[in-house]
Parts: structure tokens; sequence; C-alpha cells
């Protein structure tokens, strides 16, 4: 065979080899198959006799062929072993004792937009044979570059499929908290709530279980994102058939704490507070369970006072520790500021806390205004305050107002 017909020939193998995986490339073959082609590309085609691929992937290398080498390999090369020259295309490897790579005659890095993202080690089958290394190097670019599209790809339809189920869980935690608050002259109820992302991890609810008798609560469950949503969907399915059910308040505590306990073992807790106010007796009964004290105030006297009376976090013990009920009497004409940790945490750009000391002394300032403007004067402190800092938490308040 004259050395036309040889270069002939092998320029024939070449194009064979390029059209076979661009073919298969085009027609979306899984990355098992084009990395099979690719093999037997090298093999067949390119009279290989040896060869290992490592691909990047999350910032190290993994071994995605390996063919006729005798010597032990890594699975894996971790980023901290390979130092890689962009500009002389050269690489050193440690390897840890015990690995080799010397009976593989050279490497191949395979770049794309000057990111290393895979090494080919190569073997011919005779040193008499002449290896295009250029060719091989630019079908090994086609593999990889495919693979990671594909790689995007997957990653995107992953996020696409995340996006929709936070918004689906957005959506379904909206409706656990009430349609509408009470706006009459017996009571008036206003929320401002900002979740730190879609789905947050705060929940109040009221109820108007008799005409006379109103339970309202407010509750912060630990973590965030799609788990804690769903917890907290499973809180308020249990308390609202606590409530239908005329079990006596204490038992409702317990059977939430347990209810919370079986579902995650401990190893996820909620603060809550629960509030019962009865417009006939005039009473309030109440447990605070971990959670931010609530402020009461008498609006008669302008006297207020911290709603503290309870157990410990919900969640964290099987049998709750202690459970103190509080109760107040002959209660007309007062207030209740419920709220969540995210507003006593939220920081302004000196990295200082709004703090409870500030929001107390702004409701001492707001005493017997409407839940409405007490809202809309709060936002504005909150605003001038944090000068536009990001919530590090979700934000819940709640004020509720009898008469």
């Amino acid at each position: 065979m004259t050395q036309d017909t040889y270069k002939f020939q092998r320029k024939e193998l070449e194009l064979k080899a390029l059209l076979e995986i661009t073919q298969a490339i085009n027609e979306n073959q899984p990355e098992s198959v084009l990395v099979n082609i690719f093999k037997f590309t090298c093999l067949v085609h390119l009279d290989i006799k040896a060869l290992i691929l490592y691909v990047s992937k999350e910032g190290n290398y993994e071994r995605r062929i390996s063919h006729g080498v005798k010597a032990k390999t890594p699975a894996a090369l971790p980023a901290s072993w390979v130092t890689d020259d962009k500009k002389s295309g050269k690489l050193s490897i440690q390897l840890p004792e015990g690995y080799s790579f010397e009976e593989l005659e050279t490497y191949l890095p395979v770049y794309h937009k000057d990111q290393m993202l895979a090494i080919l080690f190569l073997k011919r089958k005779s040193l008499e044979l002449e290896l295009d290394l250029d060719f091989t190097q630019a079908l090994a670019n086609i593999l990889v570059v495919a693979l990671e599209n594909k790689r995007f790809a997957r990653r995107q339809l992953e996020q696409e499929v995340l996006k929709r189920e936070v918004e689906i869980a957005s959506q379904v935690q909206h409706m656990l908290f009430p349609a509408t608050l009470p706006d009459s002259d017996r009571l008036k109820a206003k929320v401002t709530y900002f979740p730190h992302s879609m789905v947050g991890g705060d929940y109040y609810d009221l109820i108007l279980k008799t005409k006379d008798k109103v339970y309202f609560c407010i509750a912060d469950v630990s973590g965030k994102g799609i788990a804690a949503a769903l917890l907290m969907s499973n809180f308020q399915a249990a308390l609202r058939t606590l409530l239908r059910s005329d079990a006596d308040f204490e038992t409702m505590v317990r059977q939430l704490n347990y209810t919370l306990f079986d579902n995650t073992k401990g190893e996820r807790f909620i603060t809550f507070f629960l509030g019962e106010y009865d417009f006939t007796t005039r009473g309030l009964r109440f447990v605070n369970a971990g959670h931010n004290p609530p402020i009461l105030i008498w609006e008669s006297s302008g006297r207020t006072e911290l709603l503290e009376a309870g157990t410990t976090i919900l969640g964290a013990f099987e049998e709750l520790p202690f459970l103190e009920i509080g109760t107040r009497d002959n209660l007309q004409k007062f207030t209740i500021h419920l709220y969540t940790d995210g507003l006593t945490e939220s920081m302004n750009p000196e990295e200082e806390e709004f703090g409870e000391d500030r929001f107390r002394t702004f409701v001492d300032a707001h005493i017997g205004v409407n839940p409405e403007d007490f809202h809309l004067e709060f936002l504005k402190l909150m605003g001038d305050f944090s000068k536009s800092i990001p919530l590090k938490d979700d934000l819940t308040l709640l004020s509720l107002r009898f008469n």
C-alpha cells in the first residue's frame, strides 16, 4: 500500500467516524450511545489500542471510558490533582501511590471556550502508525461539548421542574392563609407577610369557630423551601382538625407537638403561638410554644405586656416537658400584635438588627391605632430602617384589634 493510498483511506475513515458521531448527536442519542460510538471510532477507525477519557463533572473529572489499560487508574480525578497550563497545553497530574498512566502513550486536553472539559489518554496499536492527534482531539471535543450540552439541557429541565414545583408549593401555601381577614366593629385584623423566597416557612391563621369565639395563631417552621411548606401544610391540617374536634386547649397543643414529632422524628420544629378569645366571657387563653411573644395592649390604660406563658418549641420532644396555659380576664378594647423573628432580625446597611426593643417602642407610640394604619406606618419605618437590604428570613406581622 502506498503512502498516498494509506492517507486517503485514513481520511476516509476519519470522515466516516465524524459522520457517525455527528449523526448520533443530531438524533439526540443518549450519552451512553455517544460515548460508545466515540470509543468504537477510536479503536477501529483511528488505530488506537488503549484509551481513557475523563470528562469534567462538578469541578472534577469523571472517568467515562477505560479500555485496554492494565494499570490501576482512578475512577475520578479531583481538580486538586490536575494542574492545567492553558498556554502550553500541558498538564501536570499528581496521582496517589498505586495509580499510574505510564503505559499510555500520550494525553490530549480537550478545551471549550478556554475551559478544560476533558482529558483523553491514548496508546497506538503500533508505534509505526501515524496518529492524527489534531483530528482525535477535534473528535473528542465534539463528543465532550455534546455531553456538556446534554448536561446543561438536563439541568435546565430540572430547574424548570423545580421552578414549577416551587410555584405549586407557593400556591398551596397561600391557600393555607385566610382568604380574608375580619374588618368589623368587633374585630379588625391586618397582616403583612413577606416570604424570604417564593415558598416561606411562616404561617398565620384566624379561625372564627363560632360567632363569639375566635382562634388565632402564628408559627415559624425551621428551614425553608418546599419541605418547610409541606410541613406547615400538614401542621395546619392537624390544627384545623383539632379545632373541629372540640378538643380542650391543652390537648390540642400536646397533640400538635406529638403529630409534628411523629412526622419529623425530632429533626424539624415549629415555634407557635395559639390564642383563643371569647367575646361572651371576655376571656383570653393562649399558649406560646417558643415563639416571639406577641404584644398585648390594654387600650383603656395604655399598658402593654408580652404573652410568654406556654411551653417549648413543638416537635423537639415526643412529650412536652411542661405546659402552662396563659389566661387574661375582662379584656375589651385591646390589641394583639403577633410577629415572627423575620421582623426583629431584619437588617440595615450597618448590619444592625431591627430588634424587639425598636418594635416595642413603635408599638408604644401607636396604641389605639387602626391595624390598617398601624401597618402602613410600620412599613414606612421598616423601609427607612432597612434601606432595601433584602430580608434574610420570612417576615410576618399579624395585628388584631378587639372591641
